[in-house]
């Protein structure tokens, strides 16, 4: 576990949690945690008052996005995510906010970790600090949401390069890379669908919080409308892919079986003469004809040109 103290109101102070940092005046402290083992949450959480519940929700983690009042402590939990360039897969993990009268709280999990461009954000905008510890959740927030944008430009930047695969005249099989995508695109919508309702009431006036903060959050709330649809688009426009790579097999499918019809009935003009000649008929007048051999050879070749023509023309071969 890794906790950092950074007051959003001064400079940044590392150590355990004490009295003294939170009985400060005008300094607002943002501790940071990182992967918790229980014993070491439920310590903080006592000496913050957390609601065992939250604890436990912090610690376990794979929650989804929600938020929940304790008392006076205020808990938001929102999916991070992230996608990988190298496996073209979009990974998540998960960062739980609590905000108290006088201190913020993240706790994270996964490789990601927005809090720490949240507070490089927050010292640099000191309008922000002013406004306590609502601006550390918007600040998070915020980060994340700049993330789902990032990801979902790229996750569109892959979809179009399937396309332009798919509707090649090339034949290569892109089912399960278009299959894994879009399993990819489910685990974005997971993501980025049930934060949708999270955030939307924090764009309206609350008593607890300063009027100032919603415009930032109306902000942050049609960044995150815009790429949730962005995303259901994506997710749409794969299944419209994914179906149209699979007739396209089909196509190659129907391709293949009537190269292979054709290709047999050809072959069908010379194995039906040689067959009825392997019948060994003892009165076959064109036996003893001098030229009968190279007449049936050229009977064979033409009806089987006659068909190469026919089927040639026909586009079957």
């Amino acid at each position: 576990m890794r906790t950092d103290q950074l007051p959003t109101g001064g400079r940044g102070v590392r150590g355990d949690p004490g009295p003294s940092d939170c009985a400060e005046v005008g300094r607002v402290r943002l501790d940071r945690v990182d992967e918790p083992r229980q014993e070491e949450l439920q310590h903080l959480g006592g000496y913050l008052n957390l609601h065992l519940l939250a604890v436990e929700d912090a610690v376990h983690a794979h929650q989804r996005p929600k938020q929940e009042r304790y008392g006076d402590v205020l808990s938001v939990a929102v999916k991070t995510l992230w996608f990988v360039e190298q496996t073209a897969d979009v990974e998540t993990g998960e960062v739980m906010i609590f905000l108290g009268p006088s201190f913020a709280l993240t706790v994270r999990h996964g490789a990601n970790d927005p809090t720490v461009e949240a507070a490089r954000r927050l010292a640099e905008q000191p309008h922000m600090r002013e406004l306590g510890p609502v601006s550390v959740l918007h600040a998070v927030i915020d980060v994340i949401v700049d993330a789902y944008t990032q990801a979902a430009s790229q996750v569109r930047m892959d979809l179009t390069g399937l396309e332009r695969c798919v509707f090649s005249p090339v034949r290569e099989d892109l089912t399960e890379q278009i299959y894994s995508l879009k399993r990819e695109v489910v685990e974005f919508r997971d993501a980025i669908g049930p934060l949708v309702p999270v955030v939307q009431p924090f764009t309206t006036a609350r008593d607890d919080w300063p009027r100032r903060v919603v415009p930032y959050f109306r902000d942050v709330a049609d960044h995150l409308a815009r790429t949730d649809t962005e995303v259901r688009a994506l997710d749409d426009l794969l299944a419209s892919v994914l179906d149209a790579h699979l007739a396209k097999v089909g196509t190659w499918q129907n391709d293949d079986m009537r190269r292979i019809s054709a290709w047999a009935a050809i072959l069908a003009i010379p194995t039906m003469v040689a067959g009825i000649y392997g019948m060994n008929f003892a009165h076959m007048p064109e036996l003893d004809w001098h030229y009968g051999y190279p007449c049936v050879l050229a009977l064979m070749a033409v009806g089987a040109g006659l068909l190469y023509r026919a089927f040639r023309r026909n586009g079957w071969l």
